[in-house]
């Protein structure tokens, strides 16, 4: 009996022994890593911070395929497969247990950079602190992945004989090519050193309100290579990163997004000043886009015609600053044309010289 069992597994196919293996293996790592992650998620779910949630999500796939890379490496020495493709698959695991190692590095960035924004929201009412956190993790999150690639890349070529030689070779002619090469790619460097620049002297961030190129938005992405600029009727501005290291621009929240507001009114001379300051104040004094710091009505020009009435107010933010501008400008006209319409722009002719010229005689 036992001699026929010995002689049934000697008849069973050495591919189909391996395959089965293969199988094995592959169904047990996918086995272990689900468990394993069952696990985690049961215990980050009791948990309060968010970086555990954040670490379960976004390494649930590189890790299903570094054990499944793992085991099936792992099983490839006995498998009894031929020398010559023996070494092809022990390369394309290698390669793929590399690849899959980046990915996760990549991932972890990614888990950090949610962890920070999580903790630093944007919609808060004084978010400056998180727009400048927001930029730096953006950016540091793009150069790191990118250092990654580079990384990677040079680990996978190294894994080829071939490659090493070309290495070589490109070192030795490495003075006109990379002179070459620095010229070519002079614009990328450009905005890439400029991104560098960008995420630590932060000129802008994130959802800073800025003006570039005469046109008025929000910095709604910082790339790699450019920066997108949310306009006020949603269209997109796309600028290169160097722009704003090389060109002036406006950036209204530097510091603060508290902002400033003008509204000018031109009027008659025979209107009384006070009376506007007055109705200013309480046109500010009753809207809640006011902030209650900035309210003030003086006379900035007397034209040949006009009063220029300046009015000057604060918000808290620019979106609001526009709105209360408006609102003050329509509160101030309709306030003169109910109470002070003579009061409006006009413009005067003098009559009495006409009247006091004699009138020439008829002809006769």
């Amino acid at each position: 009996m036992v001699d026929m069992m010995e002689q049934a597994f000697q008849s069973i196919p050495v591919w189909l022994v391996s395959s089965l293996l293969f199988a094995a293996g592959i169904a047990g790592a996918l086995i272990g890593h689900n468990i394993l992650f069952r696990v985690a998620g049961r215990i980050v779910g009791k948990t309060v911070t968010g970086i555990d949630n954040t670490l379960v999500k976004r390494s649930r796939e590189p890790v299903r395929w570094l054990l499944v890379l793992l085991v099936v490496l792992l099983f490839l020495p006995g498998a009894g497969i031929p020398e010559g493709l023996r070494g092809v698959l022990h390369q394309a695991l290698i390669i793929g247990l590399t690849a899959s190692v980046g990915w996760l590095a990549a991932s972890l960035t990614g888990m950090l950079t949610d962890f920070v924004n999580d903790s630093y929201p944007l919609d808060s009412a004084d978010n400056l602190r998180a727009r400048q956190i927001h930029t730096q993790m953006a950016m540091i999150r793009r150069i790191a992945i990118t250092v990654i690639v580079v990384i990677v890349l040079c680990l996978i070529l190294m894994t080829f004989p071939q490659a090493r030689q070309i290495g070589i070779s490109l070192f030795a002619s490495a003075g006109v090519a990379g002179l070459v090469i620095g010229m070519a790619a002079r614009p990328a460097l450009s905005n890439l050193i400029a991104g560098v620049q960008l995420a630590f002297t932060q000129p802008i961030r994130i959802d800073d309100v800025v003006i570039v190129e005469g046109e008025w938005g929000w910095i709604e992405e910082i790339g790699t290579t450019f920066v997108v600029v949310r306009i006020w009727d949603l269209r997109r501005l796309v600028v290169p990163l160097s722009h704003f290291i090389e060109k002036p621009f406006q950036n209204w929240t530097r510091q603060t997004a508290d902002i400033l507001g003008t509204i000018f009114v031109y009027a008659d001379y025979t209107v009384p000043v006070g009376a506007v300051r007055d109705k200013l104040q309480e046109i500010v004094k009753a809207s809640d886009l006011w902030d209650g710091k900035v309210c003030g009505l003086q006379v900035t020009d007397a034209k040949e015609n006009t009063l220029e009435l300046r009015a000057l107010v604060s918000s808290s933010d620019s979106g609001k600053c526009w709105d209360l501008r408006c609102h003050v400008r329509e509160e101030l006209v309709c306030f003169f044309q109910a109470e002070y319409p003579e009061c409006l722009p006009r413009i005067r002719m003098d009559l009495r010289e006409q009247a006091d010229r004699p009138t020439s005689p008829p002809p006769p």
